[in-house]
């Protein structure tokens, strides 16, 4: 494995920026960039498989699992569903797939150290920006946590059980410290157990 090839900065001209929550602006990878860098550092010998997908609300969630060297990394990934503005219908939910596996594909090479640069320079303004006294809403939600808990009644789990799902998709076990992204995949995950199977 070449961790150095991996982990690696982006030269900025592959760096892209769009619109986030509260008004942020967000840095990030095209896909076919993240690709390439695996192609790279992997000689190609990686594999990317769906493991669950589920459609919550107004988004489509997937589960990935991304393999490479003997290593396996598990990650969520999301889009929001596309409707006709004018009817409400939805447009193809093939292409909010394709869009949500694109966006777990890129989060789990985050965890073989592509693109993490990025997110740190994002965590150092977000603490910045709490320094300044803006300390923003994007953590999970107390209903989120309900519906955690419920769901692990359901399934008839131990906290313990929910903790280690956390661990292994988000390397903690401090759910309340997630943020409302995590709470929802998590939930996402919940579901899809509980329901027997990711499919909707």
């Amino acid at each position: 494995m070449n961790r150095e090839l991996l982990e690696k900065p982006f030269d900025p001209k592959f760096i892209k920026q769009r619109k986030g929550n509260f008004g942020n602006v967000l840095d990030y990878l095209e896909t076919h960039t993240v690709i390439q860098r695996l192609n790279d550092a992997f000689e190609g010998n990686w594999n990317f498989e769906v493991m669950e997908y589920q459609q919550m609300g107004s988004e489509v969630v997937v589960l990935g699992k991304l393999t490479a060297d003997g290593v396996v990394k598990m990650q969520f990934g999301n889009s929001k569903v596309t409707n006709n503005s004018k009817t409400g219908e939805v447009i193809s939910i093939g292409d909010d797939l394709k869009a949500a596996i694109s966006d777990c594909i890129k989060k789990a090479s985050t965890l073989f150290g592509i693109g993490l640069h990025l997110y740190a320079e994002a965590s150092e303004r977000e603490d910045m920006s709490q320094m300044s006294g803006n300390k923003g809403d994007n953590i999970i939600t107390k209903e989120q946590l309900a519906q955690i808990k419920a769901l692990r009644t359901q399934l008839k789990w131990t906290p313990e059980q929910v903790q280690e799902q956390a661990q292994r998709l988000f390397s903690t076990t401090d759910i309340p410290a997630l943020n409302s992204t995590m709470g929802n995949a998590l939930i996402a995950y919940l579901q899809a157990q509980n329901d027997g199977g990711g499919e909707y």
